[in-house]
């Protein structure tokens, strides 16, 4: 494996990247600008990046935005139409207006009309109802409508992957969140005086703050190898790996997220500071296409 990033991928990340920093929120309140949302949800939109894996985009191409976007708090669809793109059949029409649905509830469903679910190796496609925020932020849900009609079956490697490729892209949305919250913590640190100096020049707040940057690193190593293996190793080890990671990735993020709160003292704990969406976002995914410890044979020490 190449750890390296090819220059036409380190262009997407940069390109996700800009546009996050551009139109993603910078503040709580920003959640609730609907302007900004319809800009950020035009850009998106013109993109293609909904359409990733059908135009032929590789796991670490998939995961280099979703970090980005996690990073950036993106508040409209990206993950859920990503790996429902990787669902449908060739030939599907108007494929970015549809998202993925996890146990009957389509997630990542602001403004998507439909929805796929995989169900052992079948997929099932419904029409989404009302989205609505849950614990989440910035990504809405919505039960699914009527009967859902399936599709052509997978095989069995072809399920196995996209399992893959589903639990890495949650794994580098994890990241992105904790790397969002660190950086939200950095520089209140170098900001906050107490005592006449910056509260990043005590122990007690710099050394968490550097052990945060050790597991966002970790996960950094750990990510990038499953996304690489998503394409290159046969399912059963992608899926393995993308396991792995997930269980590491989901650890440090709310790690990194909960000591970012601590960082900002009273103000961490109020619903103006930007560190609880981040720790809303990690959770969320955690949950999303959850790794138990007792199912990783080996990886993790």
């Amino acid at each position: 494996m190449d750890a390296r990033l090819t220059s036409e991928q380190r262009q997407l990340r940069d390109a996700a990247a800009k546009l996050a920093d551009d139109l993603g929120p910078r503040s709580v309140h920003d959640l609730h600008d609907s302007d900004r949302v319809a800009r950020l949800e035009r850009a998106v939109a013109a993109t293609g990046w909904r359409t990733l894996r059908s135009d032929g985009a590789s796991g670490v191409e998939v995961a280099l935005v979703a970090e980005e976007f996690g990073r950036g708090l993106i508040d409209v669809p990206y993950l859920g139409p990503v790996l429902a793109d990787d669902l449908l059949a060739p030939g599907t029409e108007e494929r970015d207006t549809w998202t993925l649905a996890v146990d009957d509830e389509a997630v990542d469903a602001r403004a998507m009309r439909r929805a796929v679910e995989l169900r052992g190796r079948i997929p099932y496609a419904a029409t989404t109802g009302d989205p609505v925020l849950t614990a989440d932020l910035t990504r809405a849900r919505t039960e699914l409508v009527g009967d859902p009609a399936p599709l052509p079956e997978l095989t069995e490697d072809e399920s196995g992957r996209w399992r893959a490729l589903a639990t890495v892209a949650t794994c580098a949305d994890l990241l992105g969140a904790g790397r969002a919250a660190h950086t939200l913590a950095c520089d209140y640190a170098k900001l906050r005086e107490q005592y006449g100096r910056t509260i990043g020049s005590f122990q007690a707040v710099s050394h968490p703050l550097a052990e945060g940057l050790a597991l966002i690193e970790g996960s950094t190593s750990v990510l990038r190898y499953a996304a690489w293996a998503v394409d290159e190793t046969e399912p059963a080890e992608a899926l393995r790996a993308a396991r792995v990671a997930k269980v590491y990735c989901a650890r440090a993020a709310r790690t990194v997220c909960e000591t970012a709160i601590q960082v900002h003292g009273g103000i961490g704990n109020t619903w103006e500071c930007l560190a609880h969406v981040c720790l809303r976002r990690a959770l969320t995914s955690t949950e999303l296409f959850p790794v138990r410890l007792e199912e990783i044979d080996r990886g993790l020490s």
